[in-house]
């Protein structure tokens, strides 16, 4: 099973671009999605690539489901 995490592209250059994933900013490879992208767009990132552009509906939908997946709540200490 694979993981992609949506970011949000802030910045292209060449064949690479920035993403922020919620306040993580990381760079991420934008070969398979170069003839299509563009500073704005929603995108699904697996292993450092942009392999998908999504809308921003589908992208809240990931990452509220991601939260509710991996939400830990902290340990108590009493």
């Amino acid at each position: 099973m694979c993981l992609a995490i949506p970011g949000k592209l802030i910045r292209i250059n060449g064949d690479k671009g920035l993403a922020d994933f919620g306040g993580v900013r990381k760079e991420v490879g934008l070969t398979f999605v170069m003839d299509e992208i563009k500073k704005g767009d929603w995108i699904l990132v697996h292993t450092g690539f942009a392999m998908e552009i999504i809308s921003d509906e589908e992208a809240q939908l990931t990452i509220q489901a991601l939260d509710e997946a991996y939400h830990v709540e902290p340990i108590s200490e009493s």
